[in-house]
């Protein structure tokens, strides 16, 4: 039938013509659309140098091409680059002013400038007596996690010029530098002026009533206690009232420790390595896997005699009537905490290391002793558990353990050497792995490289993207988004009924 067709077709030479006539008009006009397709590629390539071809994408507005080309959808960050330098860049050209927190080697406590090398990394440690493995670690200050940061985002793959495409919106503004000016100001007016200084800037930005400020966050190195005054009549009011202001009430913040309130986020405290390679995280990974261990437990810090209610000084009298403990008096003369050598070649002999709380809740010391492939022993659920829920996986059990402890009454009956021997060597190891395994999340890479490895800047990015996002999606199903977005939370550091 179909042979016939054909023949019947070709046996006309007139309709052939026609045939190959139409054909030949559609192939000719489909090439021209071909070319004007490609014309209209190079076009947006040439173009793509100066806005970017993911931006073209996004113009375009066909979100089918959006998802397929362009790999920053949901990730774009605006960053304030035109924030007034008295919010940030003016505090380091004055980091003579700035508290470091600890004794540099000058002995000089109010200089943070030693610190702020390598972008905020600090000196280099040159020789690290066989402790170290690579050239990749620093004499890093915790307080300028708020500069690391910042550094690293100006490396961050999905930044835009165009804030109508961003996901999010970052202030850098050096919240805690900031803050050391006047922390110990008897004047509450001073102690507050710069942040409604900040605020109100914010608050006349267009950006800013896209959301409210809901999409905005900031970051900062001291805890976020410090930005939540409380009682300007008490007798020595601690802090700024920062985070009671109505519009910072909107906005995020990402801090070593959170606090009650729910837009309060936790991430980790710099530690001393920051990568410039992938390389350096797997040997770093693979030598704490093979370290021999001395230690079953140790604990590094100083007395608390001041806190009636504190542990340490439990822990301290358990760790040294054992022969299995190694403890390190941080308020011993000669003794120096802040070496990252002398705290690394404890942590690297130790199979479990003592986390109390500190002056707060958190201490940097848990994630050095992870860093080392120490298995964290945890006394309080707000020193980790219900902090970094970006970084630290959901079950603590699998990668520390917890001894709850409310006060040192808690421990007079609990033998801590009898605890850990208790575990059985599997657990442990399994354990072990956990924690080294986790290393890539929680550090910070160096801001001058860019690795494939996803370290905790990412994870901290990814959380607040998924916070802002979750927000979005309130406003499409038409709810109130300022419902539960900066409430207190009264339960967040309740002590669990059950261990797991």
């Amino acid at each position: 039938m179909f042979k016939s067709f054909w023949f019947e077709r070709a046996a006309h030479p007139d309709q052939m013509e026609k045939l190959l006539t139409g054909k030949c008009s559609r192939e000719v006009l489909f090439g021209i659309l071909v070319s004007f397709c490609l014309c209209f590629a190079l076009l947006c390539l040439h173009n793509s140098t100066s806005l970017g071809f993911s931006n073209w994408v996004n113009i375009l507005g066909n979100s089918h091409v959006h998802h397929i080309f362009d790999s920053c959808s949901g990730r774009y960050i605006y960053v304030y680059d035109d924030l007034p330098s008295k919010f940030n860049y003016d505090l380091l050209r004055n980091c003579k002013s700035l508290t470091s927190g600890s004794t540099s080697d000058s002995g000089d406590e109010k200089n943070m400038c030693p610190y702020l090398v390598n972008m905020g990394l600090g000196p280099e440690i040159e020789s690290s007596k066989g402790v170290l493995a690579n050239k990749s670690w620093f004499t890093t200050n915790p307080y300028l996690l708020e500069v690391i940061f910042h550094n690293r985002m100006k490396q961050y793959e999905c930044l835009t010029n165009i804030s109508t495409l961003a996901s999010a919106i970052y202030v850098p503004y050096y919240t805690g530098l900031d803050a050391s000016l006047h922390l110990w100001d008897t004047n509450l007016t001073v102690r507050d002026s710069s942040g409604k200084d900040l605020v109100k800037w914010l608050s006349g930005k267009p950006e800013w009533k896209t959301m409210w400020g809901r999409d905005h966050f900031m970051v900062t190195g001291r805890t976020s206690w410090d930005f939540r005054r409380t009682n300007d009549n008490a007798e020595w009011p601690w802090g700024s009232g920062l985070r009671f202001l109505p519009e910072s009430k909107n906005m995020s913040m990402l801090s070593v420790e959170g606090s009650l309130w729910k837009n309060d986020f936790a991430i980790p405290y710099p530690t001393n390595f920051h990568p410039a390679k992938d390389i350096e995280i797997i040997q770093w990974q693979n030598r704490m896997r093979y370290l021999e261990r001395p230690y079953l437990f140790s604990f590094i810090g100083a007395p608390r005699p001041g806190l009636e209610k504190s542990i340490r000084g439990e822990l301290i009298d358990q760790c040294r009537a054992s022969s299995t403990c190694k403890f390190v008096n941080c308020g011993a003369d000669g003794i120096n905490c802040n070496n990252p050598i002398t705290v690394m070649k404890v942590f690297q002999s130790s199979v479990y290391c003592l986390q109390p709380p500190g002056d707060s809740h958190t201490r940097r010391s848990a994630f050095d002793s992870m860093l080392a492939g120490c298995i964290p022993v945890f006394f309080h659920p707000g020193s980790a558990y219900n902090q970094y829920l970006w970084h630290l996986p959901k079950n603590h059990s699998r990668y520390s353990v917890f001894i709850p402890a409310k006060n040192v009454t808690d421990l007079k009956e609990v033998s801590i050497e009898k605890l850990l021997l208790g575990i059985s060597k599997e657990k442990q190891l399994a354990m072990r792995k956990k924690v080294i395994k986790l290393i890539p999340k929680l550090v910070y890479a160096d801001p001058r490289s860019r690795l494939g490895t996803e370290d905790a800047f990412d994870f901290a990015v990814m959380g607040i993207l998924e916070r802002v996002e979750n927000v979005r999606q309130l406003i499409r199903e038409g709810k109130d988004p300022s419902i539960g977005f900066a409430d207190e939370d009264s339960l967040k550091y309740t002590f669990p009924e059950t261990l797991e």
